[in-house]
């Protein structure tokens, strides 16, 4: 039987872990892995390491979490387009980008034949994963909290996107 201390310790620990930007995927755990499909850009562990930052490649090929509030694309109100930072394939319009207050930028829908779902089973919930269908980069969560006309909220990590500006 489980005591309101270890429940209580349990739950300090991951959402240390989840504060952190962690998850219980294990560590190295990555969009490239052998169980992963396969996807139009592939590189190995070390070309992703020398091509991203170390907060990019944390995201991107390991699933992890940027700290809400923390990313620039957050407050950019132009017009353009949200990229992959890993392979550059246009994922989301400025159009779709609303404010949801959780501190990551949040879009209702993404760009047609931009992104891909998978299921994650971390932090023992069940929620659904956005990853750039090219090359598998982790860009955060699809939730069914969103406005309209979707009715959905993509929660995405700042650190995983590039913006590119309309032109005027």
């Amino acid at each position: 039987m489980m005591s309101r201390r270890n429940f209580l310790g349990g739950t300090a620990v991951a959402a240390a872990l989840a504060a952190a930007g962690l998850t219980l995927r294990g560590k190295g755990a990555s969009a490239d892995d052998a169980a992963s499909p396969a996807f139009e850009i592939t590189r190995s562990d070390a070309e992703w390491r020398s091509q991203l930052t170390p907060a990019q490649y944390r995201v991107l090929r390991s699933h992890g979490t940027e700290r809400p509030g923390t990313s620039p694309l957050n407050g950019e109100k132009r017009r353009g387009t949200y990229h992959c930072a890993g392979c550059d394939l246009p994922l989301f319009s400025s159009e779709t980008k609303y404010e949801s207050g959780t501190g990551w930028p949040s879009f209702y829908a993404p760009l047609e034949n931009a992104i891909a779902t998978s299921e994650d089973r971390s932090f023992f919930t069940v929620r659904t994963e956005v990853h750039c269908r090219r090359c598998g980069g982790h860009q955060g969560h699809v939730f069914e909290d969103g406005p309209k006309p979707t009715g959905l909220r993509y929660c995405i990590n700042g650190v995983a996107l590039s913006f590119v500006a309309a032109e005027a």
